[in-house]
């Protein structure tokens, strides 16, 4: 058995108070500099958009990013929240599935607010006014409305609004596509008589010429729709973001932006779309 003297048995207790000390002291340490750090850099926020619907969001012409009305609102709004935007690139279908499965913080994508996705996921207020337009090609006079298109090809990008506006039409035969352009690209070539669409970015494509020989139908909209930033229901940063989206409305941030993309004034936008 070993034995101590008292000087030696106090020596080990002072030993064993200071080494507790410099643990905790270290502990403490590490806890604040931790803290500390995240604070600085933000919270990362990991955001999932499809880039294949300019001018929202696209692959930049340069290669190696993202650009887009979209992408430019979405950096803004997090440095206003202090939030550290990574963009993820999903197909538009499957973004609502990553959210509720956690695999990414939120989305941005062109994504109208509807009661029917509002059960899914939660919504920021909304950051952009559009509606749903008819294309066609140059030179067609006689589609003007949805019951002109009965029995007709319309060819719709899967899981839009418009691909929901298309299945009202009495008889028509419906064609889906991954993203917008090819649909729009579909119309060009004439294997379809129509695409609805998003106004916006159906005007875009005519403006800029990829997609030749197509015209909107109508300067009427179909629809009158917002687009909202989309996070897993209930989500805590649903609140953030809004904060950051305030902050740019009323800063002129989101002005810029929007003149930026579409050469106008941007329209006054409600606090809640539904």
């Amino acid at each position: 058995m070993l034995k101590f003297s008292r000087f030696r048995f106090l020596r080990h207790i002072l030993i064993g108070l200071l080494s507790l000390a410099c643990v905790v002291t270290f502990a403490a340490c590490g806890a604040n500099t931790t803290s500390t750090g995240s604070s600085a850099a933000g919270e990362t926020l990991k955001v999932a958009t499809e880039p294949a619907f300019p001018p929202f969001e696209s692959q930049a012409a340069s290669g190696g990013g993202l650009e887009g009305f979209d992408i430019d609102l979405m950096n803004a709004i997090g440095e206003a929240a202090g939030l550290t935007v990574e963009f993820e690139s999903l197909p538009f279908d499957g973004i609502i599935p990553a959210l509720q499965s956690g695999t990414v913080d939120a989305a941005i994508s062109a994504m109208t607010i509807t009661a029917e996705r509002a059960e899914a996921v939660s919504f920021s207020r909304p950051y952009f006014k559009a509606g749903l337009a008819i294309a066609v090609k140059e030179g067609d006079s006689a589609t003007t409305s949805l019951d002109s298109l009965k029995g007709k090809r319309i060819a719709v990008q899967i899981g839009t609004t418009g691909a929901d506006e298309a299945k009202k039409v009495e008889g028509a035969k419906i064609t889906t596509f991954d993203s917008a352009p090819l649909a729009l690209q579909e119309l060009a070539n004439g294997n379809v008589d129509a695409v609805i669409n998003d106004a916006p970015v159906t005007l875009y494509a005519v403006k800029s010429g990829n997609i030749p020989s197509v015209k909107v139908a109508t300067d009427k909209l179909l629809t009158e729709e917002f687009y909202g930033i989309a996070m897993p229901k209930d989500s805590p940063t649903v609140e953030q973001v809004n904060a950051g989206l305030k902050t740019i409305i009323d800063n002129g941030k989101y002005a810029e932006i929007y003149k930026k993309w579409f050469d106008s004034e941007p329209p006054q936008l409600p606090e809640t779309a539904l």
